[in-house]
C-alpha cells in the first residue's frame, strides 16, 4: 500500500508522476498495490489505473487556518480510511510512505496494524531551505527525521539525495536504498502538428528555451531570467517559463523592467500532455535549479530528444554527463547558464549528438520496469527481516 498526498490527476510537484509510474510499474510485476491519496474536483473517490487500486480520502471537508493544521486533518483522514480498509481483512505486506506529508498516518498505521513501514524521501526541508530557520522548517523537519526512523528501509533516488539524507536526517548511510525515478520513452512518441503547436508559444524565427518546475527560489528561475538578457543579445529566443509558484509575477514584473516581456512567456500550470508536447518542441530545456534531490525535468527532456542545460546540483550531475549527455553549468551563475545554452543554440549538430546519446541512456537507465523490479527488492528484504522477529500482527489479532 502506498500513502500520498499526489496522485494524478491532484499534481503539485514531482511525487504524483513517481507514484503513479511506480505503481503501475510493481503492478505489471503481478504486485497488487493500492494507492491511498487525497481527494480532486472530478475524480473518482475509487477506480482502478492499469492494475492499481485507487482510493481518494476526503482532505478538503473540514476548515483549516494553515496548511500545517491541513496536513494533519489530511492524514487523519487517510489513517481512518486505511484503517477501514484493513480492518475490513484487506491483506497488507508492506507500507510505502512518500514524503513527510504522509508521515503521521504511514507511522500510526504501522503501530497499529504491526505491518512495516518503508518511505521514499523525495526532498529535505534542509536542503530545500539551505538549512531550517524557523519553527514552520522545523516541524517540517522533525516530520521527516520521525518518518526516515521509523521506517525499515528508506529509498531516496540519487547518490546525492542519500547522502544528504543521511546527513540531514541522521540516518545511517547503509539504511538508505537507491532507485533512481524514472520515464516512459513511449509517452513521448505519439505523433502531433509541431509546426502547429510551435505557434501557440513562439514565432517561426524564434528558437524556443524552455523551463518546467514550479516558479520558487531553489528551482532557480530567477537565474534563468537574468541570463535570458544575455543569450537575447546574440540569439532570437522566446523563453518558455511553465509552472506556478510565488515567484511568477515578481519574474513577470521584472521582464517588463528588464525591456525582455515580449521574450518571455509565462503560462502557469499546463496538463501533462501539453508539457510533454513542449519538449518535444523546444530547442534546449534548462534546469538551472540550486537545489535538485534528482531531476526529472532534465530526464523527461532527454526522453523527448531535446537537449538539455543543467546546473551542477544534486542529482542532475548523476543524469546528465557534460558534452556526453548535455551540458552542466554551474549554479546560481546567470553567465555560465547563459554560456551553456548559447553552446546549444549556437551548434545544432552538437545539440543533436548530445541529445541522441542522452534519449539512449534514458531508454537504459531509467526504465520503470527495472526500478519497479529493484524497489519490490527491498520490499521483499524487508519482509524477509520482517518474518524474523517478534514484531508482528499475530495471525489470530482481529480489531
Amino acid at each position: 500500500m502506498m500513502l500520498s498526498w499526489e496522485f494524478p490527476p491532484r499534481i503539485i510537484g514531482g511525487i504524483a508522476a513517481h507514484v503513479y509510474d511506480l505503481s503501475k510499474a510493481l503492478a505489471r510485476l503481478g504486485a497488487e498495490v493500492i494507492v491511498v491519496t487525497c481527494d480532486f474536483p472530478g475524480a473518482p473517490d475509487r477506480e482502478t489505473v492499469d492494475g492499481v487500486e485507487v482510493h481518494r480520502v476526503d482532505s478538503y471537508g473540514s476548515p483549516t487556518p494553515d496548511f500545517a493544521s491541513w496536513t494533519y486533518l489530511m492524514n487523519v483522514n487517510l489513517k481512518r480510511h486505511v484503517a477501514e480498509l484493513l480492518a475490513a481483512k484487506c491483506e497488507v505486506d508492506v507500507i510505502h510512505a512518500h514524503d513527510w506529508l504522509v508521515a503521521e498516518a504511514a507511522i500510526g498505521l504501522k503501530h497499529l496494524f504491526r505491518i512495516p513501514l518503508l518511505a521514499t524521501i523525495h526532498s529535505t526541508e534542509y536542503g530545500r531551505r539551505n538549512g531550517v530557520h524557523t519553527d514552520y522548517q522545523r516541524m517540517i523537519h522533525q516530520t521527516e527525521v520521525w518518518l526516515s526512523r521509523e521506517a525499515w528501509a528508506v529509498i531516496c533516488c540519487s547518490e546525492y539525495m542519500a547522502s544528504h539524507v543521511s546527513f540531514a536526517l541522521g540516518l545511517p548511510r547503509g539504511n538508505i536504498s537507491v532507485i533512481p525515478n524514472g520515464v516512459d520513452i513511449q509517452k513521448f512518441s505519439k505523433p502531433f502538428d509541431k509546426a502547429s503547436f510551435r505557434r501557440r508559444y513562439a514565432a517561426p524565427d524564434e528558437r524556443v528555451v524552455l523551463f518546467v518546475g514550479r516558479m520558487v527560489y531553489e528551482k532557480g528561475v530567477s537565474i534563468l531570467l537574468e541570463a535570458a538578457k544575455t543569450v537575447l543579445r546574440s540569439v532570437n529566443a522566446k523563453f518558455i517559463f511553465v509552472g506556478e509558484g510565488y515567484l511568477r509575477d515578481i519574474l513577470s514584473k521584472k521582464a517588463k523592467d528588464e525591456g525582455i516581456a515580449d521574450k518571455v512567456f509565462f503560462t502557469g500550470f499546463l496538463d501533462d500532455q501539453t508539457v510533454k508536447l513542449l519538449y518535444r518542441m523546444a530547442d534546449v530545456c534548462v534546469v538551472p535549479s540550486l537545489y535538485e534531490p534528482f531531476g526529472i525535468v532534465a530526464l523527461e527532456a532527454m526522453a523527448a530528444g531535446t537537449p538539455v542545460v543543467v546546473s551542477n546540483v544534486g542529482g542532475l550531475s548523476e543524469i546528465v554527463q557534460h558534452d556526453v549527455t548535455g551540458v552542466v553549468v554551474y549554479p546560481n551563475d546567470p553567465g555560465s547558464l547563459a554560456w551553456g545554452i548559447l553552446r546549444i543554440l549556437n551548434d545544432r549538430q552538437r545539440a543533436d549528438q548530445l541529445s541522441g546519446r542522452a534519449a539512449e541512456r534514458v531508454m537504459h537507465a531509467y526504465d520503470w520496469d527495472t526500478i519497479a523490479r529493484n524497489t519490490a527488492d527491498v520490499y521483499e528484504k524487508v519482509l524477509v527481516e520482517y518474518n524474523h522477529v517478534s514484531w508482528k500482527r499475530p495471525k489470530s489479532w482481529r480489531l
